[in-house]
């Protein structure tokens, strides 16, 4: 357990700073290339969210790289990228304001409703992460391929979606929490079923080489 541990968490911190690096790009890339305008209040900037889901794309790459430069099998890749991925959002997005708010004399249910996204967030990337595992797979079947790649997309395009959800159709912020969860659980289980099919195939459940 404890050697598991150490082959873990230096992949892991690893993977935060890939992380770090990809969200510096994307950073990057919407200053100079997609400047904001403003909007007026009510009103949805279509071609703003529309290239901001199209630069998202760019967490698949970030997620390709860990994986690709990870050694070992398939569910350690997984874990990593997963785990890493989240741990470093969780840091840089959500922990202060957990760590500072949460700690207020005031009870609010936002901070809820951030350790609530945090957990969902943990299962969607290592979603993301098992679904790029089986898309770089040579024996993947090819008839899989197309529901892989728009599974992909939809989680890489999710955070965009909801947000345009929540305003052409007013929804509260637990509302789009609900709606994020459902959508996390089905891709997540569509995704498993196609990861347990994939080992099955191989007859490769208990073997270390199995990658």
């Amino acid at each position: 357990k404890q050697w598991y541990q150490r082959r873990v968490r230096g992949p892991c911190v690893k993977a935060g700073g890939i992380y770090l690096l990809t969200q510096l790009c994307k950073m990057i890339i919407l200053a100079t290339f997609f400047p904001t305008y403003e909007v007026p209040v009510g009103k949805i900037d279509l071609h703003g969210e529309l290239m901001k889901g199209a630069v998202d794309l760019f967490d698949l790459v970030g997620l390709f790289v860990i994986i690709s430069q990870q050694i070992g099998r398939g569910d350690l890749k997984i874990l990593v990228a997963g785990v890493g991925w989240a741990m470093a959002e969780l840091i840089s997005m959500r922990l202060l304001p957990l760590w500072v708010g949460a700690r207020g004399i005031e009870f609010s249910w936002k901070y809820i409703q951030l350790s609530f996204e945090a957990n969902i967030s943990l299962a969607h990337h290592i979603v993301m992460a098992m679904l790029i595992w089986m898309w770089t797979r040579n024996n993947i079947e090819k008839s899989v391929l197309p529901l892989i790649i728009s599974l992909l997309l939809l989680c890489s395009s999710k955070q965009t979606l909801l947000e345009l959800l929540g305003t052409l159709f007013h929804f509260t912020s637990f509302g789009i929490l609900s709606i994020n969860v459902m959508v996390t659980f089905l891709v997540g289980l569509v995704a498993t079923h196609l990861y347990i099919n994939l080992c099955i195939q191989d007859n490769s459940w208990g073997n270390p080489k199995y990658h």
